[in-house]
């Protein structure tokens, strides 16, 4: 049998062929779901269909909502995703609950991946940063260098967006507040410290006309010049930019992070997606990814086989100089604080 790549547009087609003719099966199949967008085809390009073609195996793509959509495939017994991409936090976040496969390090080789990329539920994929962009007809290159800036609204008055979910939303709001970058989490270890944040950001909530909800969302809002300044993840400002959009950004004080490939718990192919995740995280996949957009490898020996282009390189999010002037995320607050924290938050943005 010919394996062939369904991509999302023409899946239900294939699938209902398949019904009559028996030519796709279900061992042979792994459902993958990401987030759309640029981020999604870049994967595709680097990841997906190339991994696909060398193991010989049909890939569906699809794109979903988060772990929620997760926590309700597994909640009801009916999963039918093989492979979800989440962000570390999430991921360990559910992980915790039960909601995911633990992955089997004896087939995904992670020694020579970047300390702290991966953990007992997730593998990264990729290294990202959430930035503080703006945009540059409103303030040419001299916008926000620092979360001070971005909440200060007299000197930088404008429209911002930020993130309609806790992930990465705190973490600015304590640095704009004149908490240090290395004390962040420290603060945030307590309710007292998730408070101040969220308050932090109540002081600009007038301000804010978007709490984004997608990396999609957030390069559409600066292409289309909806606001002066958002939050979000570098690569997303970068294909933006690419578009025409007028925006710059900063890795001062930027989150770093990565994302990850996870198994949800009663995977119909979790074999094969092992598998799968093992090819993809080999360094010649990870390589390819930034010819599609500017984030980092989590497998270090990607940057050794000279095909990542020396300049892009330099702007890449886990570069050394980059790296250097970020904060790291902490995976054990989110899975100690991020349910209390995203109620907490969830009930500022209804207020």
């Amino acid at each position: 049998m010919k394996h062939k790549i369904i991509l999302a547009s023409a899946a239900a087609a294939l699938l209902a062929s398949s019904a009559i003719t028996g030519s796709v099966y279900a061992e042979d199949t792994v459902t993958i779901a990401s987030w759309g967008g640029s981020y999604q085809e870049s994967q595709s390009k680097a990841l997906f269909v190339p991994a696909s073609e060398a193991m010989g195996v049909t890939v569906k793509e699809e794109t979903y909502g988060g772990m929620s959509d997760v926590r309700l495939q597994v909640g009801t017994g009916a999963v039918t995703l093989d492979i979800v991409v989440s962000g570390s936090g999430s991921a360990a976040r559910a992980g915790v609950e039960g909601l995911l496969e633990p992955l089997d390090y004896s087939v995904i080789d992670v020694s020579s991946f970047y300390p702290g990329t991966y953990d007992k539920y997730c593998v990264g994929g990729d290294v990202f940063s959430v930035v503080a962009a703006w945009n540059t007809e409103t303030y040419g290159e001299d916008g926000p260098k620092s979360w001070a800036d971005f909440f200060d609204t007299e000197k930088f008055p404008g429209k911002r967006a930020y993130r309609g979910k806790v992930a990465g939303a705190l973490e600015p709001a304590l640095m704009a507040d004149g908490v240090p970058m290395e004390d962040v989490y420290k603060v945030l270890d307590s309710e007292e410290g998730i408070e101040r944040a969220i308050n932090k950001i109540r002081t600009i909530k007038d301000h804010i006309a978007v709490f984004w909800s997608s990396g999609a969302q957030q390069a559409q809002l600066m292409k289309d010049g909806e606001v002066d300044m958002t939050t979000g993840w570098n690569g997303r400002f970068d294909v933006a930019k690419a578009d025409g959009a007028k925006v710059s950004y900063t890795f001062n004080q930027a989150l770093l992070d990565y994302d990850c490939f996870a198994i949800p718990k009663g995977a119909p192919n979790k074999d094969l997606a092992m598998k799968f995740l093992a090819e993809i995280s080999k360094p010649e996949y990870q390589a390819n990814l930034p010819k599609y957009i500017t984030y980092g490898p989590t497998n270090k020996a990607a940057y050794d086989l000279g095909t990542i282009d020396a300049d892009v390189a330099m702007a890449l999010p886990s570069h050394p100089d980059n790296a250097a002037k970020q904060l790291p995320i902490s995976l054990e607050w989110y899975e100690k604080w991020e349910t209390i924290a995203a109620e907490k938050y969830q009930e500022m943005l209804t207020e």
